[in-house]
């Protein structure tokens, strides 16, 4: 099963949105997926789940527990300040090292309300899952100005709808 992950715990976000919609795409080729959206951890997981309180907080612990358990992730990654949210950072901060992510696949899209589609973004955390040791396939969509290629919550660029159908593929032969 494929995890997708809402990179951002911002609610009602258009990460989420495009989340959706690649579900929708991995569903119309039979794949399997669940969406894991950061704005579900708890709020306090940072001091409580994190360093020396690893594995005490338990809706922390679920989470972790469904990404140790993935071999596929895809990243939805929206663009903050120049780079990726703090919370998605954290939330990697708390997997065990380095058994999570080591060996397994994942996909990245970025998006951004600006010109870049989130591409230094993607590029910091590419470096960080290499790190770590997960293969990032090299397809990796930037859906800049989202908001103004969205109507209904659908992608109207049909660039971007392509891009994503063809990572989708792409990630299932990984």
């Amino acid at each position: 099963m494929i995890k997708i992950i809402v990179g951002t715990n911002r609610k009602n976000s258009l990460s989420k949105v495009i989340a959706l919609l690649y579900q929708e795409v991995l569903v119309a080729r039979g794949a399997e997926s669940e969406i894991l959206e950061l704005e579900h951890l708890p709020a306090d997981f940072i001091e409580t789940a994190l360093y020396e309180n690893n594995g005490r907080n338990e809706g922390y612990n679920a989470f972790h527990s469904k990404v140790k358990a993935g071999t596929k992730f895809v990243f939805i990654v929206p663009e903050y300040n120049g780079s990726f949210p703090g919370i998605l950072k954290s939330f990697i901060d708390g997997m065990t090292y380095p058994n999570t992510f080591r060996n397994k696949k994942c996909a990245l899209v970025g998006i951004s309300s600006g010109i870049g589609g989130g591409g230094i973004a993607l590029s910091h955390l590419t470096d960080i899952f290499h790190y770590l040791g997960m293969h990032v396939l090299a397809l990796k969509p930037k859906l800049a100005k989202i908001e103004q290629n969205m109507s209904d919550n659908l992608l109207t660029n049909r660039l971007y709808v392509d891009l994503l159908h063809t990572q989708a593929d792409m990630l299932l032969e990984f």
